[in-house]
């Protein structure tokens, strides 16, 4: 079993900064890629940022500049650092990593609970 858990959402004003943390644990060999996804309501879950195990990253357009995506590999956790927020960057935001557990041969994308994030004065 592995789970991960999300923290760190909240209520925020417009320009405000939120760090979401997401500890991955159990049954875990190694982590691959880690990221960051948001769903807002009525609208499709999308990418927000990702990271890989050696540090390379990748963000959606909307939130580059503003928010940085970082993992402590010896920890199995991934941060998201959020400033200079907006009104649209109200969402739900999910946690992915893509796992490889003991005694298995591939990767396996897990997906955390969802925190609130509502920017809003």
């Amino acid at each position: 079993q592995v789970q991960l858990v999300e923290s760190g959402g909240g209520l925020v004003q417009p320009g405000g900064s939120l760090r979401l943390s997401c500890a991955a644990s159990g049954n875990i060999f190694t982590i691959n890629v880690m990221g960051w996804y948001r769903q807002a309501p009525g609208k499709q879950r999308e990418l927000v940022a990702h990271i890989t195990q050696g540090g390379s990253t990748n963000y959606a357009d909307s939130v580059k500049g503003r928010f940085t995506i970082s993992r402590d590999n010896a920890k199995n956790t991934v941060y998201l650092q959020m400033n200079s927020l907006k009104p649209e960057d109200t969402a739900v935001y999910y946690c992915n990593a893509d796992v490889l557990r003991y005694g298995s041969a591939r990767y396996v994308p897990y997906w955390g609970q969802g925190t609130q994030v509502t920017v809003s004065s």
